[in-house]
């Protein structure tokens, strides 16, 4: 179907070529639309609603979707909130970041529990290991056919390997364990700092994760496994989006750049900038 020139309507083509992704309607659809004056009789602040042939036209504070309503029935206020009286919600950069923030906050949380759980299950086998090693060399060479004496066609096998660890200095399993709890923390406290945005947990998060991606290409290439591949990649991608995106040791102006840029989605001047 052919289209038609409408006058004084001209089309405009987009300034780039992917489009880009819009964190307020992500959760805008998940939380709901920021709206005020839904209780007042009229509206004085074009900003944030217009009354147009009785019908009110709301203003998202965060998406700037623009929701038709009828007007109240029974308005419990003359006016609404004035702008000091009202909290605006995040968006643009802000958002993106509380939210890209959270996800790896997230992810940290899961490896502070792995890792308190793998210490506390080092400190339990290292106190019950006497009562646990013949009933588990037992149901090992069982399960697999093995001797549970080993001999020399078993230095190989999987209960070989149980004997080993079984013969491990107590001393040894509770370093494993402290070095296990050390990482815990420190995955805790990246994950509490993050979650509140603390620029100090973005520099925490970065140096930690830095540090052990050497050692994960190491694993890399000593054996491959999906998981070893994905978790690479992940935390590849976080230590790319805090240098890159969130400008720490100053890379692309620092802070500074950061809090300017911020400057430009949040408040009523970027409100009003945006407002038709």
């Amino acid at each position: 179907m052919s289209q038609r020139a409408v006058p004084g309507v001209r089309a405009q083509k987009p300034r780039r070529f992917v489009p880009r992704f819009h964190w307020e309607l992500l959760v805008c659809g998940l939380a709901g639309h920021e709206l005020v004056a839904l209780d007042a009789a009229r509206v004085d602040d074009p900003v944030i609603a217009r009354d147009e042939g009785g019908t009110r036209w709301h203003r998202c504070l965060r998406c700037d979707s623009w929701l038709p309503l009828a007007l109240p029935a029974d308005p419990a206020r003359d006016v609404p909130p004035g702008r000091d009286e009202i909290e605006l919600p995040l968006r643009g950069r802000p958002l993106r970041d509380k939210i890209v923030l959270r996800l790896i906050a997230v992810n940290r949380a899961a490896h502070f529990i792995g890792l308190a759980l793998l210490a506390l299950a080092i400190l339990l086998f290292s106190a019950n290991r006497a009562d646990l090693r013949d009933t588990v060399l037992r149901v090992t060479g069982d399960i697999t056919g093995e001797s549970a004496n080993g001999g020399a066609g078993a230095r190989n096998g999987i209960t070989h390997r149980l004997d080993e660890l079984f013969s491990l200095r107590s001393s040894r399993l509770h370093l494993f364990a402290a070095i296990a709890s050390v990482y815990a923390l420190v995955e805790g406290v990246e994950a509490i700092g993050l979650w509140y945005g603390k620029r100090w947990a973005e520099y925490l998060t970065l140096i930690v994760t830095a540090s052990l991606l050497p050692v994960e290409v190491y694993e890399l290439s000593e054996h491959a496994t999906p998981f070893k591949v994905l978790a690479f990649l992940i935390n590849l991608a976080v230590v790319v989006y805090l240098l890159y995106a969130k400008r720490l040791f100053g890379l692309r102006g620092g802070a500074a750049a950061d809090e300017a840029l911020k400057e430009q989605d949040v408040g009523w001047p970027a409100l009003e900038a945006s407002t038709p």
